[in-house]
């Protein structure tokens, strides 16, 4: 019986794949790499790129085109059957990994080629895939004893496995929780969208009322405008202890312990490496180089934005005691004490924004800004493709200078029950030239935002704005590269930290005018954004900014020190108060167990990289600065942007690229402004 994923050359026949077709794929792919590997190490002496390195390259490309599909299923469509065979594969994909992380033979082959007297004259882009590669082998345990190796693959291998549970614990915990409410009156302050969506939830499940969730469209606007204290409380506890030891649900996806086995493991990890901890393993294929020199930056940070965060705090003290008659804030009552405050200031909140950010309008913006800088026109795509579910949009994104397609993307909007939360953009096929020809890039874009209700289109908070605009950054740094070789194509062999600069880069143009007359007008009548709430919306910018600044402050501090200082006996509760207690104006209650749902640095990438965010914010600010300073529609910067970073992802070294953009190193005057901790 054929196996769709086995036979898939394109895009995933997204209709075809089951869940039992997955495991017999994953073990079939796998087994195909591990025979043709050990031939090309045999037979293709003396080795070259084209007899080695590109075939080498075209059997991984084929697992990860493979193993893409099933992962992004995993994500977006996810069931008891898929999860199980999900499951099945990581450990087998981990022991693969490590095994070819191992493999002398093809080390050996790298190295050969490395030493080569012509290797200075290869492409760039081809000698830093060999370079990557060497240093990857050192990280993957190649000089290990043995034994030393069976234990390495072990842990990979229960790493993974953890990384996922802990993901799932979130997922369950966070649709294993509603709240019905019967009696409208309880939902006093609510704008209509939260109520429409919560009736809609209610009605979904054959219920009379208003059903709310966990799931962000559905928590936050009731953090933020809700009347009822009580419910604010009710639904901060469940969604701040969720997967944990406290709350409502206890226990029940308690990742207390995943956590501890998960550091546990991380360090024993880089102990064997040779790393003093796994902050300085993490760090070793980053743009920064010690965990010392990212402390300084954080901690300047802190110094530079308490000051600017004590004096938000106590204003919203203030206010709420003065205009409100509360002596006590808590920890559910800031968003909508802060909500109030902000309206109060500049009559302004994100409800009222909505009416202006229908999704069409702000996607036709957003493509709009892309024509724009990059000389990109984003089409859709046909005839239609086959997708994962009705409401998925596929489009092509074109050079206008020769009408080449340059990639295609995949757009997932709404919240949806088996899909996990938060925005993302993944690969599903990287930029890569095979011996049969091209393959473009297409990309996965996943965001969760509130669905149309009825004859309303969903309508975006500008925040949620903000969020499109961001991981279409990501997109972008993924569809346009110019770059043939799939190991540093696109995001791939691009540092971490370095990452998110196109991404934070594209979020600048949601707070200029010009750019968003492109992207707003009002659902019912198309009446563009109001001076006077654009001028307000501008003006409330930075509000709270320290606040926020020092909340992201926290995560990256915690992360790190996490990764620094793990010891057997470290309490994470213990030192995440005492990082609280260092920098942090807002101390949540003691049930509170964020760290439970931190997803980041526990089940993706983020590990001792969070910090990756303000790190790539200086890179972004100072980008963009150079956009103000020729004007935000400048098509001389975009270009110089767009041949710089966008078209070389990993290909060569990213200071030098970002110099090469900007003309000298980055620094971080720009991002201070931009957040209003300095004038």
């Amino acid at each position: 019986m054929s196996n769709p994923l086995l036979e898939m050359s394109g895009l995933p026949p997204f209709s075809q794949i089951k869940a039992e077709d997955i495991v017999p794929a994953i073990d079939q792919v796998l087994a195909d790499n591990r025979s043709q590997i050990n031939q090309l190490v045999e037979t293709m002496k003396p080795y070259t790129w084209n007899n080695f390195i590109q075939p080498l390259n075209e059997l991984n490309d084929r697992l990860n085109r493979i193993w893409s599909s099933i992962s992004h299923l995993h994500s977006v469509a996810d069931s008891e059957a898929w999860r199980e065979a999900y499951h099945q594969c990581l450990p087998k994909l981990s022991e693969y990994r490590s095994e070819i992380g191992h493999h002398q033979g093809v080390y050996a082959a790298y190295k050969t080629l490395a030493e080569a007297a012509g290797f200075v004259h290869w492409p760039p882009a081809q000698q830093k895939i060999i370079r990557n590669e060497l240093r990857d082998f050192h990280l993957s345990g190649i000089d290990l004893l043995p034994d030393q190796k069976v234990r390495y693959t072990e842990i990979q291998q229960r790493l993974s496995k953890l990384n996922n549970q802990f993901s799932e614990n979130v997922l369950d915990a966070t649709h294993g929780w509603k709240k019905l409410v019967t009696e409208e009156a309880l939902l006093a302050g609510l704008p209509e969208s939260a109520k429409a969506l919560a009736k809609q939830n209610a009605e979904q499940e054959n219920l009379a009322g208003w059903l709310f969730t966990l799931d962000w469209p559905s928590y936050m606007p009731v953090l933020n405008y809700a009347d009822n204290r009580e419910l604010r409380q009710q639904m901060y506890v469940a969604y701040v202890t969720r997967a944990s030891d406290q709350g409502p649900q206890a226990g029940k996806w308690d990742n207390s312990a995943i956590m501890q086995e998960i550091l546990a493991l991380r360090q024993e990890l880089a102990s064997l490496l040779g790393f003093a901890n796994y902050a300085e393993y993490s760090l070793s294929t980053k743009m920064a180089k010690t965990p010392k020199q990212i402390f300084d930056f954080l901690y300047d940070l802190a110094h530079r934005s308490k000051p600017v965060a004590l004096q938000d705090l106590t204003e919203l003290k203030t206010f709420a005691k003065q205009q409100h008659g509360l002596d006590n804030l808590e920890l559910w009552d800031v968003p909508y004490y802060s909500e109030k405050l902000r309206q109060h200031r500049y009559d302004i909140s994100q409800e009222t924004l909505r009416s202006y950010f229908p999704l069409p309008t702000v996607l036709a913006g957003l493509f709009s800004v892309v024509q724009r800088l990059f000389r990109m026109t984003v089409r859709p795509h046909h005839p239609e493709v086959e997708t994962w579910h009705p409401e998925i949009q596929f489009f092509d994104i074109v050079d206008d200078r020769g009408g080449e397609l340059r990639g295609q993307f995949y757009f997932d909007f709404y919240i949806r029950k088996g899909k996990r939360g938060g925005a993302w953009m993944d690969e599903c096929l990287v930029r890569h030239r095979l011996a049969q020809g091209l393959q473009h890039p297409v990309a996965y874009l996943v965001c969760n935002f509130t669905p149309p209700v009825g004859d309303q289109p969903s309508l975006l908070t500008h925040q949620e704005v903000t969020t499109l605009f961001h991981e279409f950054g990501h997109g972008l740094h993924h569809l346009l590269t110019q770059v043939d070789y799939a190991p540093v194509a696109g995001i791939n062999g691009v540092p971490w930290d370095a990452v998110e600069l196109p991404s934070q880069l594209m979020e600048n143009w949601c707070w200029e005018k010009e750019a968003l007359d492109l992207m707003s007008g009002h659902y019912q009548t198309g009446e563009p954004l109001p001076k006077k709430l654009l001028d307000n919306m501008l003006a409330a910018k930075n509000f709270q900014a320290g606040l926020f600044m020092l909340r992201q402050l926290e995560l990256a501090i915690f992360d790190l020190r996490l990764h620094t200082e793990w010891q057997p006996a470290t309490k994470i509760q213990a030192v995440l108060d005492d990082v609280r207690r260092q920098i942090a104006v807002l101390i949540p209650p003691s049930f509170n167990r964020f760290q439970h749902s931190f997803s980041h640095i526990f089940a993706g990438g983020y590990a001792a990289g969070y910090y990756s965010y303000k790190w790539a914010e200086v890179l972004a600010a100072d980008a963009f600065a150079k956009f103000e300073e020729h004007g935000i529609f400048d098509r001389t910067t975009g270009q110089e942007f767009l041949h710089a970073i966008l078209e070389r992802g990993g290909s060569q070294d990213t200071m030098e690229l970002f110099i090469e953009f900007r003309g000298r190193e980055p620094q971080i005057e720009a991002l201070l402004r931009r957040c209003g901790i300095t004038q």
